[in-house]
């Protein structure tokens, strides 16, 4: 199993970097600013390795404006602790970061390397903070830099950062921010207009930590049937108590207008359930519109695959070949367990907000997975 996972992901690897080399050569960073700099800022994260390349402006110190460029990731499951898993991170790292310094030609210090909270959250959960240790050790070793700085990003600081990355500027005060990740939920909103105070909310629960609880339960039956009752299982009981006393906690019902959600399960949601929004980075949702797509997730889900959707759409203006490639890519991220998962977690989260007097606006934020590390990057910069 090692070994085919090791094979499979070489040649995602491969021809990961191939694409990438072969982009740079036929189209530059296309920049916005003048006298801009561009930095690299690569994450570990509970799924595997993201980059981001980030342009920032001479007038960021003043404005705080910076411009994403290009954001990538490889999958390598980190979180799952083991030893080929592991290994794969270490190779996405130094691959992604030798990319940066020779493709993009971007100078060892304007080249970040971070470890995300969700990371840091499920280590510290099942004992496993070495992992981390000896990550950051053979990263140094395989890129020759001894002295290469590795953050482990705090929860709250995470969460301050997603928020000025990812929620537009005019909405920022009036917003609560949730970032379902792999290993961890986070988020939070500023509830006194200063973007120094910021009121944190977390939870220990993503999508990938939700699916492997449940798994654990299945034993020998490992059916869709099994999965979708064990699920329920585990979400009707550590994860809707922590969610309850999460939400109440926060103040976020009283104090925010607005619910936008981030991560990879909401890119996920938003591409099945509204893919002729291709081109929409943020999409307003309903709970109701979840709930039924959750029910098909497990029910009919041949129906939320590439060549359904897209015989479905009746708009002939629609480009029907990047969304089909949009759907895939959803696929091959996210499995049908991980997509029931991850969505039975957004449900409860939702549904702490839906009142009976007052129900929250719901918006789904799809490029939300590069918003912490471009302002983790930006805010070290104009420091």
């Amino acid at each position: 199993m090692a070994s085919k996972f090791l094979n499979r992901f070489s040649l995602s690897l491969a021809l990961f970097l191939t694409g990438i080399y072969v982009a740079d050569a036929q189209n530059k960073l296309k920049l916005k600013y003048k006298n801009s700099t561009v930095y690299a800022g690569i994450e570990v994260g509970s799924k595997g390795v993201k980059m981001s390349f980030l342009e920032i402006g001479k007038n960021a110190k003043k404005n705080g404006a910076f411009n994403i460029l290009k954001d990538t990731a490889i999958n390598t499951d980190f979180i799952s602790f083991t030893e080929p898993t592991s290994q794969a991170t270490v190779n996405a790292m130094s691959s992604l970061y030798t990319t940066a310094l020779n493709a993009y030609d971007i100078p060892a210090e304007r080249i970040f390397t971070v470890v995300s909270s969700g990371v840091k959250v499920t280590a510290e959960k099942e004992e496993k903070s070495n992992w981390i240790k000896n990550l950051a050790d053979s990263v140094r070793l395989k890129i020759k830099e001894p002295n290469r700085r590795i953050e482990v990003v705090d929860v709250i600081e995470e969460a301050r950062l997603s928020h000025l990355g990812i929620i537009p500027e005019s909405k920022r005060f009036t917003t609560f921010l949730i970032d379902i990740g792999s290993g961890n939920t986070k988020g939070g909103y500023f509830p006194t207009g200063n973007v120094k105070d910021f009121k944190l909310f977390q939870l220990t629960w993503g999508t990938k930590s939700t699916a492997n609880a449940t798994e654990k339960r299945m034993e020998d039956d490992k059916s869709i049937a099994n999965f979708n009752k064990q699920l329920s299982r585990v979400l009707a009981g550590a994860v809707n108590t922590e969610v309850i006393y999460g939400v109440n906690s926060s103040g976020a019902y009283n104090l925010s207008d607005n619910i936008a959600f981030s991560g990879g399960i909401v890119w996920s949601v938003a591409t099945l359930l509204f893919p002729e929004l291709i081109d929409n980075s943020i999409v307003s949702v309903t709970f109701e519109d979840v709930q039924k797509f959750s029910e098909k997730l497990y029910t009919n889900y041949p129906s939320l695959l590439d060549s359904a959707i897209v015989k479905n759409l009746k708009d002939s203006t629609l480009d029907k070949a990047a969304i089909a490639k949009e759907i895939k890519r959803v696929h091959q991220v996210f499995d049908q367990k991980s997509l029931m998962a991850g969505t039975g977690l957004l449900l409860k989260i939702m549904r702490q907000f839906v009142g009976i007097y007052e129900t929250k606006q719901f918006f789904f934020v799809k490029n939300g997975q590069v918003g912490w590390i471009s302002a983790y990057v930006d805010q070290s910069i104009v420091k």
